[in-house]
């Protein structure tokens, strides 16, 4: 049995059909266990405890909510932000970030009320400890 090299031509990314071409994602995306521990993780190791405490009880019910989705698209999606969510922390470049009005603009009447609720948590929060926002 000979093997033999040969060339093959494999697909890439084309611009063609979309604004601004192909942006691929920067890593793979972690299955929903192994991205909630190591939210949980981030949380531990950069967040105050106030903030931990906030943060991790956000995680536990958005995975809780969203144990039963088979909706493949709303799976990615929710990993996909969530494991950004993730980066951002570990590299500590959310701190004094503004939300992009994009996301903001896609967000439904329920996530914006579960945001909203987390702005009050967060300044009642603020206001306990002696803070403004």
């Amino acid at each position: 049995m000979v093997l033999r090299y040969t060339h093959r031509l494999l697909a890439t990314a084309s611009p063609v059909g979309t604004s601004r071409g192909f942006k691929p994602a920067l890593t793979a995306l972690l299955p929903p266990i192994p991205l909630y521990r190591r939210l949980l993780r981030a949380h531990r190791k950069h967040l105050p405890t106030e903030m931990r405490l906030l943060g991790d009880e956000y995680i536990k019910s958005e995975f809780r909510a969203h144990r039963d989705v088979e909706n493949p698209v709303h799976i990615i999606g929710f990993l996909t932000e969530w494991q950004m969510y993730a980066q951002k922390l570990e590299g500590e470049s959310w701190i004094g970030e503004r939300m992009d009005s994009a996301k903001i603009d896609k967000m439904s009447d329920q996530q914006l009320g579960q945001l909203y609720e987390l702005m009050q948590a967060i300044q009642k929060q603020n206001e306990d400890n002696g803070q403004t926002s």
